[in-house]
């Protein structure tokens, strides 16, 4: 616990980070107080921990990276995936919420939902020879909040303030500075100094405010669309005798019109995705210009066809839409420029099991300290399970639970995280009754008014007890 600047802080950090895991009920701040048997004493510590303790959210993370790196492969790249999640609220004196796009709203009829907006960055962890499927790890989540829109009444004044606030302080900007961070972390590693740093994104990160800022020796593989302007670099027959320079050359074909140009042969690249490795077809053309990314930046442009499926075996085949990426590294290889691509899908991941299975976003807090943090402190949770199972079973897909009968034949390639929080409360719970059965965090016991906690694990008859009356 390097982020915290006293021992007891830490302790309690982590106790309320087991509990944050270990949880039957509802994560909030009083759930994780019930899970850790300490109803009964003073609880204001717990509260405090995210509303007044000095300690930043990004120093939690440190040693994720550093564990992603020592289970990575001597000089491969740090693989990362960045993206935005809503967590929903419904208060009205919550800092930082606000109106947004809902994604899972239908195509035709766009939905609003209220809530936080949180930017997460996950570290790829593949499985070892690139043959099995890769686990994100979270090394970054971070709150950032839309600019508060001023009155239709609001003078010049204030509206100009907030179109300049709305520049900085958005995803993209933030995006940029947590990249940044990262690549500074990497460096102050001596194993991680020469380390590439490949990010994969989505369209709404592959613009002129990410690409322009990107740090040194930083590879950002994202989206593009099907109709981007797109430039050859320029020629000295394109020049002018007298004039200013061209910074572009000829027009290149867009990325739709690549797909359809027949003269650009396809290539068969091999890639993980889905359980089983796939065979795609691609064209590139490199190199080329955009001018979201400027004249000096030459980019990679590369078409990925659509891969066919069937709903139901012997159902008709369907066929996904095209793919069009690019690539701030002309020379970055074919098959790994497209997997480190596909293993940004893993971040959707994380969205889903952090918000269901970890409850982030579940804890009822309107400090706006706290609602920076206690989300924070969730993610570097589950990101800290995740780490630990795969330093403890790598890619091995058994624990010591055995699993139901009507699975005990199936294939699985890792375990998911329900699983492994089914293994963590089976380790803590079988500890509090062998070793803790009758001590002073028993459920129908006195424990006394002190501010410390006495041991970390969690009493089970607390945890069984309060699930039960939730």
């Amino acid at each position: 616990m390097e982020a915290f600047a006293q021992q007891r802080t830490a302790d309690r950090a982590h106790r309320l980070g087991l509990c944050q895991l270990a949880c039957v009920g509802r994560h909030t701040v009083t759930g994780l107080i019930y899970a850790g048997g300490r109803q009964f004493a003073d609880w204001s510590a717990d509260y405090r921990l995210f509303s007044r303790d000095r300690w930043e959210t990004a120093e939690l993370f440190v040693p994720m990276i550093r564990g992603i790196l020592e289970q990575s492969a001597d000089g491969a790249p740090f693989v990362a995936a960045m993206d935005d999640t809503f967590l929903h609220k419904t208060g009205t004196k919550i800092p930082g919420t606000g109106y947004g796009r809902d994604p899972m709203s239908p195509p035709f009829q766009v939905n609003l939902i209220r809530g936080q907006r949180f930017l997460q960055l996950s570290g790829i962890l593949p499985s070892p020879g690139l043959a099995g499927p890769a686990r994100a790890i979270p090394v970054r989540f971070e709150h950032v909040p839309p600019v508060p829109k001023p009155s239709k009444n609001a003078g010049e004044q204030e509206q100009q303030a907030y179109r300049e606030r709305k520049k900085v302080e958005n995803l993209s900007t933030r995006g940029v500075q947590v990249l940044h961070q990262v690549r500074r972390e990497l460096d102050e590693r001596h194993e991680a100094r020469k380390r590439p740093f490949i990010v994969g994104v989505d369209g709404s990160y592959t613009n002129k405010t990410v690409l322009k800022n990107l740090p040194e020796r930083t590879v950002l593989v994202g989206r593009i669309r099907k109709d981007a302007e797109l430039f050859y670099p320029p020629q000295p027959e394109d020049q002018a005798a007298v004039g200013a320079k061209k910074r572009y050359g000829q027009l290149a074909p867009t990325p739709d019109q690549l797909r359809q140009d027949d003269s650009v042969p396809w290539q068969e690249v091999t890639a993980f995705a889905a359980g089983k490795r796939h065979t795609f077809r691609v064209k590139t053309l490199t190199p080329v210009l955009w001018k979201k990314g400027g004249p000096t930046l030459p980019l990679r442009l590369v078409v990925v066809a659509p891969v066919g499926y069937r709903l139901r075996k012997g159902s008709k085949l369907l066929y996904r839409q095209p793919a069009f990426l690019i690539c701030t590294d002309p020379d970055l290889p074919l098959d790994q420029l497209l997997q480190d691509y596909l293993w940004r899908w893993q971040i959707e991941v994380n969205h889903r099991d952090e918000k269901q299975i970890i409850g982030v976003g579940e804890a009822r807090i309107r400090s706006p300290e706290s609602v920076d943090r206690q989300p924070a402190f969730a993610v570097a949770s589950y990101s800290a399970l995740l780490l630990a199972a795969a330093q403890e079973f790598q890619t091995s897909a058994t624990t010591a639970l055995a699993p139901p009968k009507w699975q005990a034949g199936q294939r699985r390639l890792r375990l998911s995280t329900q699983e492994l929080i089914r293994q963590l409360r089976s380790e803590v719970w079988d500890y509090a009754i062998t070793t803790l059965c009758g001590n002073s965090d028993h459920f129908a016991t006195t424990t006394p008014s002190v501010t410390k906690c006495p041991e970390s694990q969690l009493p089970a008859v607390s945890a069984l007890l309060y699930a039960a009356a939730g």
